[in-house]
């Protein structure tokens, strides 16, 4: 009797240290992760500072996400995260798909930037759609062999809230134009396909992220700061400016030419994105 107690305290100490071990090597590795394959899906920049590992109740923090912008985008970055909390079912951990209990993003900054026929986080969404498809096509070759599938996952529960969306357009220079982003709650995120790959679950999350940067709620009130900025009279100001700058000598006539092209421009996309039909 006592050496079976001796074989079952061996044992139990043996699976106790494998999962201290896997636990506390997972805040490296998630951090690692992120680090890694986050470019791979987003098409930029991708980064995370640390994340910390509680060994006993398998909660993560990621501390300082930052996503950065596609080529042709001036913003330092598209978002930041200060913090990021992840509750993870720890027996899962070994599955195939994981399950995350939930993911909460606190108080995103994002910064939208609009340019002409395009705005950075439309451009995103479609870099980790492309992501997402080719994953998912990798995913059913690997469906035949058990030892070759890729990590899946499910969500329960993500929630995203307290974020600001900055606008950034050409013209607006020392102007700060801020709205609220709704909050959002998405569940059971993989979970009809039993599991979703990294690129299919962010594709999800962040589409849902888009559709709120462009509620109407969020259009009207960006509306209403460019008029308290009087931002439909800085063309007209402009040319008027030409026009005594080019008599007194002010300015150059290159600079004013190049300023009234920016802010045309700027107006002709702020017709399109905020003038909806």
């Amino acid at each position: 009797m006592k050496k079976i107690l001796v074989v079952g305290v061996v044992v139990i100490a043996v699976v106790a240290g494998i999962a201290f071990f896997t636990m506390s090597n997972l805040g490296p590795l998630i951090k690692k992760s992120i680090n890694t394959f986050g470019p791979k899906i987003t098409k930029t920049d991708v980064e995370v500072e640390d994340v910390n590992i509680s060994i006993f109740s398998g909660q993560a923090t990621i501390k300082k996400f930052l996503l950065g912008n596609p080529k042709g985008f001036k913003s330092a970055q598209a978002m930041k995260v200060t913090s990021i909390h992840v509750d993870i079912d720890e027996s899962s951990i070994t599955k195939n798909p994981m399950i995350i209990n939930k993911i909460e993003i606190l108080s995103p900054e994002i910064t939208y930037e609009k340019i002409t026929g395009s705005d950075n986080f439309q451009t995103l969404l479609k870099n980790i759609k492309k992501s997402a498809k080719a994953e998912g096509k990798a995913a059913k070759k690997s469906d035949t062999s058990k030892s070759k599938q890729g990590k899946k996952i499910i969500i329960n529960d993500v929630v995203v809230k307290g974020g600001k969306i900055h606008l950034a357009i050409t013209g607006l220079t020392g102007n700060k134009i801020t709205a609220p982003l709704s909050d959002i709650h998405l569940t059971d995120v993989g979970k009809k396909t039993n599991g979703a790959t990294a690129a299919q679950a962010f594709e999800q999350i962040f589409g849902a992220l888009y559709e709120n940067i462009e509620a109407d709620s969020v259009t009207k009130i960006f509306n209403d700061q460019l008029k308290q900025f009087g931002y439909d009279q800085a063309l007209e100001n402009l040319k008027d400016y030409d026009s005594f700058g080019a008599k007194t000598g002010a300015v150059t006539k290159e600079i004013i030419d190049s300023t009234i092209k920016d802010v045309e421009s700027a107006t002709k996309d702020l017709k399109n994105l905020f003038n909806k039909q």
